[in-house]
């Protein structure tokens, strides 16, 4: 446990001689943990806001789940850069008046405990509106507040299962449902989030007035999955099994020596793929006449498909798609995309050297603004990192913050 007198002040600082974020001068509490609220805060940092990391004094969950270097695991930096950290006893008188001070001043507010425990701990959003009328409130959770699933824990496959998701990814033959192998609706949530955020201070600067926002996990996926995904559920009068849809789309082809994709909707693609494979027969088989014919044998017509890619290598059939107009790609694994042209054209991947981790790889924040640049803040923080300073700022003296961490009100690891 550090002391003030030699805890160096770490907070992170904007270099002014570069254009601003849009949302710079924001400042963002956040209280989430795992990967939903945490991605959600981290992207606002990414866009100029300040953003505040309130932890338990143990640290939230997934500081510690999977390795660590310099003390961060890869998830936690990624989930968390560019954010500072407090660690605070939140059950102690000391820990919720700080929490409370922080709040005073801040815009956004996100929390994604189950419904009921944030009021519970006395941090509502009652009690933060009468300290903060402009204040932006979010509540993430992963069934929403009303219903028999509204108290139960939650991890993103438990959402996977609820949502369609494994039934969307079930194997094709067998029928056997299956998982997205990463945290989608943990992400997609996170994204969803953002966007409601900005949105809602788009609306203070109109009002004056700050909101409350209420998202779940369940509601956002399906909201997600929905256009393409749930088309046999969206005209009541003429539902079909929307499994029956599955197969329209072009997925993985074997060549001689790897995978690809090739997709084709249009006429115009169809013919491409067909001159590419030579395979010219095909274009007046009433069978794939049109994109409906296409559709309606899409087994038949990728089956046969398949079979004429499998005969050549891969570079060559990916050159004659590309000449003929053909929508196509090799299969990358993970560490391929660190050399694929694309990316790196684009510079997709930033690479960062930070004092204590190395090179640090990072996807690039998406979002490219012209005059408000996007970037990446600073590394994940460890864990309490900024809490000297924070109370510092909030006009706490030495000896007070002393006390705090004797007390382990704070901890400043």
């Amino acid at each position: 446990m550090g002391c003030v007198s030699n805890t160096v002040n770490t907070r992170l600082l904007k270099d002014w001689s570069k254009p601003m974020g849009a949302l710079d001068g924001l400042k963002v509490l956040d209280l989430t943990s795992m990967v939903s609220g945490p991605v959600a805060a981290m992207m606002l940092a990414d866009q100029g806001a300040r953003v505040i990391k309130v932890e338990p004094t143990s640290g939230e969950q997934m500081r510690h789940i999977g390795s660590k270097h310099n003390d961060i695991t890869p998830a936690f930096f990624s989930c968390n850069r560019g954010k500072e950290s407090i660690a605070l006893d939140l059950k102690s008188d000391a820990g919720k008046d700080i929490l409370l001070k922080l709040a005073k001043d801040a815009d956004v507010f996100i929390q994604n405990f189950r419904p009921g425990a944030i009021d519970r701990m006395g941090f509502g959003e009652e009690v933060l509106r009468r300290a903060n009328e402009r204040l932006i409130y979010v509540s993430i959770s992963g069934f929403g507040d009303q219903g028999p699933y509204a108290d139960k824990r939650v991890y993103d496959p438990i959402i996977q299962a609820l949502s369609g998701a494994t039934d969307i990814q079930a194997d094709r033959v067998t029928g056997k449902p299956n998982m997205f192998r990463i945290i989608l609706a943990d992400k997609v949530t996170a994204l969803t989030a953002a966007q409601a955020i900005s949105s809602a201070l788009y609306a203070r600067e109109k009002s004056g007035r700050g909101q409350h926002i209420r998202l779940s996990m369940l509601d956002t996926m399906l909201s997600f999955f929905w256009p393409e995904g749930m088309g046999g559920l969206t005209y009541a009068e003429r539902e079909f099994d929307p499994k029956q849809a599955g197969g329209a789309m072009d997925l993985i082809y074997e060549t001689q020596d790897r995978c690809i994709t090739a997709g084709v909707i249009s006429d115009k693609e169809w013919l491409g793929m067909c001159r590419a494979l030579g395979r010219e027969d095909w274009i007046e088989d009433e069978r794939f006449l049109t994109a409906s014919a296409r559709f309606k044998n899409a087994g038949e017509r990728k089956a046969l498909t398949a079979a004429e890619i499998y005969k050549w290598p891969s570079a060559d059939i990916l050159q004659r798609f590309e000449d003929e107009g053909v929508p196509c790609a090799p299969l990358l694994d993970r560490t391929e995309l660190l050399d694929h042209e694309q990316i790196n054209a684009n510079d997709s991947i930033s690479r960062i050297d930070y004092p204590g981790f190395g090179e640090v790889r990072q996807a690039r924040p998406a979002a490219q603004f012209s005059d408000t640049p996007s970037s990446i803040a600073g590394p994940g923080p460890k864990l309490g990192q900024h809490g000297v300073s924070l109370l510092t700022e909030l006009g706490f003296d030495v000896e007070e913050i002393e006390t705090l961490i004797r007390n382990k009100t704070l901890n400043v690891e």
